[in-house]
């Protein structure tokens, strides 16, 4: 189980904060040389949608990191929101040795 102590930094903060502003790129700029429309990196920027496979192959490819690397923050954001959804976890049905 992930750590629940506090958030995961989601993909669309470090988009924002380590490559967008660093680069003195804006989100359309991104956006046309990935080939989608700007409001999907704005929406990923603002934590409302989620990073899909294809955007990060896309993202990795345009920004010289691995598709894994937005996956991997993507999926740590999923795991801590479903763990403060989740209120009451069921009991193991096998024990471990």
């Amino acid at each position: 189980m992930i750590p629940t102590n506090r958030k995961p930094t989601s993909p669309g903060e470090i988009l924002l904060e380590e490559f967008l502003k660093p680069m003195n790129l804006k989100q359309t700029a991104l956006a046309k040389h990935i080939g989608c429309d700007w409001k999907v990196i704005n929406r990923i920027v603002n934590q409302k949608s989620s990073v899909t496979a294809e955007m990060a192959v896309k993202l990795g490819s345009a920004l010289n990191t691995s598709p894994e690397f937005w996956l991997n923050s993507q999926r740590a954001v999923d795991l801590y929101l479903a763990t403060k959804k989740v209120k009451k976890l069921p009991r193991p049905l096998i024990k471990t040795a």
